[in-house]
């Protein structure tokens, strides 16, 4: 088959790329570049709310940061965006303002999307990350937790259409990502997606398949390659990851990346992403990480026997090749 582009997470390095710091901005400088060479034509990066009320004051701080990484002679480097929301800007919220609030987010980190020239913004962008409801105290869960679900889900549908709206003339296509269960509430799978996204009008308002996800919450093989293929013929099949369960090395995991791949590959030609979430202190909690960190070159020590960020990067991209190149089974 022809090359197909492959795109690394910034998560590897940082959840904020800090587009303000000049001295941070050479830090990325410098990873991309090594990056780069080792065969990556793109990096997806996260996008760190301000926390402040407002966000379009975002945009030029981005801006700012495409201009200094073109004059870096990284201009070729494709990028794309990693969103999440946050309870204070929730989609799915009862509360009219923090819909609102959510709205003028989500175009906000749209059109850093764009000012990066990027196409995609991908993430848990319809409920909030990590955020597990409860009701007098206690956990929601299975019937209860899909009740409580159901009227936040038909009360977000009018927002996305709008948001959809609003990056199509931007040039960018939303990716909402289902996170499995041990991290958020919902949505959990491709098929959750699919069923708010029934509806949503318009097809810029799509899915993010990562494969750690998919393994981790499921239903199985068969339901997996449905949901691609509808998720294809909707047009709304804008993002893939490749990461492992525990979002570790891509080059030994227990994925038969086949499996995952073989359904994608005929109906998807956009970047496939290897995600990997290295043991940096943002991710320790909320992944419950217990491995070692592959140590950052400039930034760490190296430690023996531990492979640093790069050999993991280097490794996976080689890994996902061979992949690429093997015969189709399906």
């Amino acid at each position: 088959m022809s090359a197909r582009d492959i795109y690394l997470s910034f998560f590897m390095f940082t959840v904020n790329l800090h587009p303000d710091d000049p001295q941070y901005t050479e830090v990325v400088v410098r990873h991309m570049r090594e990056l780069r060479d080792i065969g990556y034509a793109g990096f997806d990066v996260p996008v760190f709310p301000n926390g402040t009320s407002d966000p379009q004051a975002d945009v030029p701080r981005y801006e700012k940061l495409r201009k200094a990484l073109d004059a870096a002679g990284l201009e070729d480097v494709g990028l794309t965006t990693n969103v999440a929301t946050t309870p204070a800007c929730n989609p799915t919220s009862l509360n009219a303002g923090e819909r609102e609030a959510a709205l003028a987010y989500l175009k906000s980190r749209v059109d850093i999307t764009a000012a990066l020239r990027g196409t995609i913004m991908a993430g848990p962008v319809l409920f909030p990350y990590n955020v597990f409801p409860t009701h007098n105290g206690e956990p929601l869960w299975s019937d209860a937790l899909q009740d409580w679900l159901r009227p936040r889900y038909d009360i977000a549908q009018p927002l996305f259409e709008q948001l959809g709206a609003y990056a199509a003339e931007k040039g960018v296509q939303v990716a909402i990502e289902p996170v499995d269960h041990w991290e958020t509430p919902a949505p959990n799978m491709v098929r959750d997606v699919l069923d708010f996204l029934a509806g949503v009008r318009g097809p810029h308002i799509g899915v993010c398949v990562d494969s750690s996800h998919v393994v981790l919450g499921s239903s199985g093989p068969e339901a997996y390659r449905q949901d691609v293929r509808d998720a294809a013929e909707q047009r709304r099949l804008h993002y893939v990851q490749v990461s492992p369960p525990d979002r570790g090395e891509v080059a030994d995991s227990w994925i038969p990346w086949r499996e995952f791949l073989d359904p994608i590959l005929p109906v998807y030609d956009g970047p496939l992403l290897i995600e990997v979430f290295n043991a940096i202190p943002a991710f320790h909690a909320s992944l419950r990480l217990t491995r070692r960190k592959f140590w950052i070159p400039g930034e760490d020590e190296p430690v023996p026997g531990v492979p640093s960020a790069y050999e993991v990067a280097e490794d996976g991209i080689r890994k996902l090749r061979s992949e690429l190149a093997a015969p189709h089974t399906t």
